[in-house]
């Protein structure tokens, strides 16, 4: 292993990449919302994900802020994978039921949700860094 690798390896393990259930990307704006309404989204999103452990455990769940995930309207956007549930207008007010239902209930909020894109299963022994097809190469 080189010593790039090693150093990579080491950031996510300090991360807990590799125990996750879930990853939450939401948009922050800002073509969706201000910037205002999104930041204090994802302000909220940490906020109770601190607090409800979801950084480990059964329910361990990742989340990344980006800035723009193409659907311009009726934000802050947010996207849960493995699921592929796409939510619309997740402001700070609605992150409590969000957090409660979806992440630790499994439960998704149908009347927020806009489309559904589930991702496939994988094979974690067979999926590693570097092998498989990329069709867009």
């Amino acid at each position: 292993m080189t010593e790039a690798n090693e150093q990579l390896r080491a950031a996510a393990l300090t991360q807990g990449i590799g125990s996750y259930h879930r990853h939450v990307f939401m948009c922050t704006g800002p073509s969706c919302c201000t910037p205002e309404t999104g930041l204090a989204a994802w302000e909220a999103l940490k906020t109770l994900h601190k607090a409800h452990g979801l950084g480990s455990g059964p329910n361990a769940c990742y989340r990344t802020k980006v800035g723009c995930l193409r659907i311009c309207c009726y934000g802050p956007t947010l996207v849960v994978y493995p699921e592929g549930t796409w939510y619309h207008g997740m402001t700070a007010e609605r992150m409590p039921q969000f957090v409660q239902q979806h992440l630790i209930a499994g439960q998704p909020i149908r009347e927020w949700i806009f489309v559904e894109n589930p991702l496939p299963n994988s094979d974690k022994e067979t999926r590693r860094a570097g092998e498989g097809e990329n069709p867009k190469q």
